[in-house]
């Protein structure tokens, strides 16, 4: 009598967002065993219908074991928005969220009998300084200065430390990830409002307390006129760059998750519009966006940091993009999210 195959196991910490909802989704349509490690819930709270109870909890140090040894990948998504004001608070629970969870996962791996042969940890391409001068990759690419980077970095270093013998790391340096559901849904209500334009950067006051915090962000030479660079990646594209880094064993440390061509803030607000069928928008100067970044408990570096990013070490090894230019990418989600876009003064439906 023949035994049946082991399915394959795969452990998503942190996985409540919308890109860890969307592995779960394609890896278990796969028939994988997907296994969730996640945070405990605050007493009185509901959890959506929609969310999955975690198999293990951050801080039991037992369960994460459990649920990770035996694993043939674990992918780490972890860590506090941050989309959020930098305030002391918020600053130490980013860091902490981040720090502390990827530690827990380091030892559950290192304590395991059958440790995961491939660890993907999220990183994030903020982590290179502002460019707009030349695009940054993982040979030549250089690490910036200020709050964002320091995370970033001190992420990547918790990551990497110690002795993994029979685990393979990859950071994965992911420029903005377009999707239904990601950060560009706050950006197609404005467009669909008439406010879809370019975001100017400016002179702003900054106070000694955010300097010393790093917090505040004053590039020079600044990007006048919405040409910060715009680096982003589809959903599409993570889910295929994993599965191309399980098949790719010669790839490990960090990896740039972006599209191959960048474009750059004038550029990609117009092609939102067009996608959504706003005729016009209007721009955001940088004291707009201080005061309204304040009302909506967000930072601007968001929107005016330069990020200039090239896939150079996927390319290499032989990844095809499924979307390679922002339009497309900006088109394919707008219709399959059925937002309903505006033509010619009437809305039409996808």
């Amino acid at each position: 009598m023949t035994t049946p195959a082991r399915a394959r196991r795969v452990v998503l910490a942190g996985a409540s967002g919308f890109i860890g909802s969307r592995l779960a989704e394609v890896f278990r349509a796969e028939g994988a065993d997907v296994a969730l490690i996640g945070r405990r819930q605050s007493p009185g709270a509901s959890r959506p219908s929609t969310a999955a109870a975690p198999d293990a909890q951050w801080g039991d140090q037992a369960a994460i074991s459990r649920v990770i040894d035996g694993a043939d990948l674990l992918i780490n998504l972890a860590g506090k928005s941050v989309n959020c004001r930098y305030t002391a608070e918020n600053r130490a629970e980013i860091f902490r969220s981040r720090l502390d969870t990827t530690r827990q996962l380091r030892e559950a791996v290192a304590a395991s009998t059958r440790p995961p042969s491939l660890w993907i940890n999220s990183s994030t391409a903020t982590i290179y300084r502002h460019a707009d001068d030349r695009p940054m990759t993982e040979a030549t690419g250089e690490i910036g200065e200020g709050f964002s980077v320091n995370v970033a970095t001190s992420w990547e270093e918790e990551f990497f430390r110690g002795e993994l013998p029979h685990t393979r790391r990859v950071a994965l340096r992911m420029a903005i990830v377009l999707g239904d559901g990601s950060a560009l849904a706050p950006l197609i209500a404005l467009a669909r409002a008439g406010l879809g334009g370019s975001q100017f950067d400016g002179r702003w006051p900054s106070t000694p307390a955010r300097r010393a915090a790093g917090t505040f962000h004053q590039y020079r030479p600044r990007s006048r006129k919405g040409r910060q660079r715009f680096s982003w990646v589809h959903l599409d594209d993570v889910v295929g760059i994993i599965r191309f880094l399980e098949a790719h064993p010669e790839l490990d440390g960090p990896i740039n998750a972006s599209a191959p061509n960048p474009t750059d803030n004038r550029t990609f607000m117009a092609s939102l519009r067009q996608a959504v069928g706003a005729r016009f928008g209007l721009p955001t100067w940088r004291w707009m966006l201080e005061i309204g970044s304040v009302a909506i408990r967000t930072e601007t570096e968001l929107v005016l940091k330069s990020r200039w990013v090239l896939p150079e070490r996927l390319e290499a090894a032989g990844y095809s993009f499924l979307f390679s230019h922002h339009a497309d990418a900006l088109t394919d989600i707008v219709q399959s999210s059925g937002v309903p876009t505006r033509r010619w003064g009437r809305i039409a439906g996808p």
